[in-house]
């Protein structure tokens, strides 16, 4: 893959400024924004009092871990508009989560906010190698979902002339990216797979197309479907992290040339790692839950948001700023199964081991009688699959579920399915796992 360098001028000021000049501007934002939280938010100012602790009371960073965490409940508690912090008529958009899970969770932004939110994610297609005039692909779902306006407004703030597709309409995309010759595709990871399936469905080379990058997020995705898609579609992905509660896309984006864990925007965003059992703050470097401050934000101030992303804080390289390691995956997303606790993206990891077998996988998890069942459903590759005979489907079979039971520590059931057997996502984010157990 070529490694795009940062032209001069293409960073801002303080991606490359000192710890300590990062540090004092933290400290300030801070400031503002818990004070702004607890005259203008009744939740805070109750949650605040109920800790006994005042706006005043930091004095250093490392002060913030005496506040009060927030969390889904807190906003949904407060739904739709309880958690804002500037009067209804100040507030230019609003975004909400699905509500699959019970009310959505409502966001809100300022003009300033959207403004602020364009630029990071303008820094974001800029740390990926975006350049101004260059074309972008948007896939990511418009409407509330925050993914596609996001991506858009960064992308024009960047200087990019934007194709706003959306998601779904599979065979339109590829057709766009063939006439329309974009450079960059902003997309799930998930979905870019079924793009590239597209691709060699129509007989056509994904290599082949003008694309020289991809910008993935809105899911954990691993390094084994970085190598993957990289491959298959020959592009620089890259990861874009964010979520409609902080933000929405870029709170941290990697850079191309490093391509070493997405980079912070610190002096938008305090990052906290904590121990997701206790809330204690953990040392950079080691693994627990992903807490974020708003420092910036004026509509929708969010005050130690408990993300529930597992990952790590890690030293700066590319630029300035710290870097979050790869999502490992979600505290509420981790399965037990008779008692071994198990991601979704550890099975992702295995699966993209054997070179017939494709991304695409789900885990469908049952109960019988008192024990856990665990059926893992993958597919062969387009191009294997008609050569791949009964006994060589027997022996993928056992050697996913050896190496399975071996690195996971559970057994499982293992199904290899022909192409296109395991149902897409034509917008959002993959459905990995089916858990059929009683709640």
């Amino acid at each position: 893959m070529p490694v795009k360098q940062p032209a001069p001028g293409d960073l801002d000021p303080i991606e490359t400024a000192s710890r300590d000049e990062i540090q004092a501007l933290q400290l300030q934002r801070l400031r503002w924004t818990l004070q702004h939280a607890y005259d203008h938010v009744p939740h805070y100012r109750k949650a605040f009092d109920a800790k006994g602790v005042h706006p005043s009371d930091l004095k250093q960073l490392a002060d913030i871990a005496k506040f009060p965490f927030t969390g889904k409940k807190d906003l949904r508690d407060n739904y739709p508009f309880g958690m804002f912090a500037v009067p209804r008529e100040q507030v230019s958009r609003i975004h909400a989560s699905s509500g699959t899970t019970g009310k959505p969770t409502v966001v809100g932004y300022t003009k300033q906010d959207i403004d602020n939110w364009a630029d990071l994610v303008a820094r974001s297609i800029r740390a990926a190698g975006g350049r101004r005039g260059d074309i972008i692909h948007i896939a990511y779902g418009y409407g509330l979902f925050t993914g596609g306006l996001g991506a858009h407004y960064g992308a024009e703030r960047a200087g990019c002339t934007v194709i706003p597709m959306s998601g779904g309409q599979t065979e339109k995309q590829v057709q766009l990216i063939r006439d329309f010759a974009p450079d960059i595709i902003m997309v799930t990871p998930s979905y870019m797979q079924v793009i590239i399936e597209e691709f060699v469905r129509q007989g056509l080379d994904p290599r082949a197309s003008s694309l020289k990058v991809g910008i993935f997020g809105a899911e954990p995705w691993t390094e084994a479907m970085r190598r993957e898609i990289e491959g298959k579609a020959g592009i620089d992905a890259v990861d874009i992290y964010g979520l409609s509660e902080v933000m929405g896309p870029g709170v941290a984006s990697e850079c191309v040339e490093s391509k070493d864990g997405p980079v912070v925007w610190e002096d938008h965003f305090y990052p906290e790692i904590v121990d997701p059992e206790t809330g204690e703050v953990l040392p950079d470097g080691e693994e627990g839950e992903l807490v974020f401050t708003s420092l910036t934000k004026e509509a929708l101030p969010i005050i130690r948001y408990r993300t529930r992303d597992l990952t790590r804080l890690l030293p700066p390289t590319s630029r300035s700023f710290r870097r979050m390691g790869k999502i490992v995956g979600r505290s509420d997303d981790m399965l037990i199964i008779r008692g071994v606790n198990v991601f979704p993206t550890q099975i992702e990891e295995i699966v993209l081991q054997h070179a017939k077998l494709s991304g695409q996988y789900q885990i469908d998890v049952a109960r019988d009688g008192l024990l856990d069942t665990v059926v893992v459903r993958c597919e062969l590759q387009p191009q294997v699959a008609a050569a791949t005979g009964a006994d060589e489907l027997r022996e993928i079979t056992q050697w996913l579920q050896q190496r399975i039971k071996t690195l996971v520590g559970i057994s499982t059931t293992v199904n290899v399915l022909t192409p296109d057997s395991i149902e897409r996502t034509m917008t959002g984010k993959a459905r990995r796992v089916v858990d059929k157990r009683p709640k």
